[in-house]
């Protein structure tokens, strides 16, 4: 683990790993998709804040704000892309959450009355 300024230490994941950065609505939970992939979650951070600094502030009223989140997708992939795929993952993942909490069916024992 590496020390950073604030005195918490980052993993070798936060320093290596992919971030994607998300643009996404807080009012109308519309997601604008990946701006970018980038590696190191500070490097990520930094990226939020710059993108913050310089958001129309009607922008940011109308509820438009950043976030990051970890990904196995390599930084520098195309946003267009990275969105594409980031859907297809999160359908996936829904798709299994759906089949996982769905019951069983178990038909009825046969009645021989």
């Amino acid at each position: 683990m590496s020390p950073v300024p604030n005195g918490f230490f980052l993993t070798k994941d936060d320093l290596s790993g992919s971030y994607a950065i998300i643009r996404h609505n807080v009012r109308t939970y519309r997601s604008a998709g990946v701006v970018g992939v980038v590696r190191g979650k500070q490097l990520a951070e930094s990226e939020v804040k710059k993108l913050e600094g310089v958001q129309d502030p009607s922008d940011r009223h109308e509820g438009w704000r950043y976030f990051i989140e970890k990904t196995d997708q390599k930084a520098g992939t195309d946003p267009t892309e990275a969105t594409h795929r980031r859907q297809e993952a999160l359908e996936s993942r829904e798709s299994k959450a759906l089949e996982d909490s769905q019951p069983s069916i178990i038909p009825p024992p046969n009645s021989h009355r």
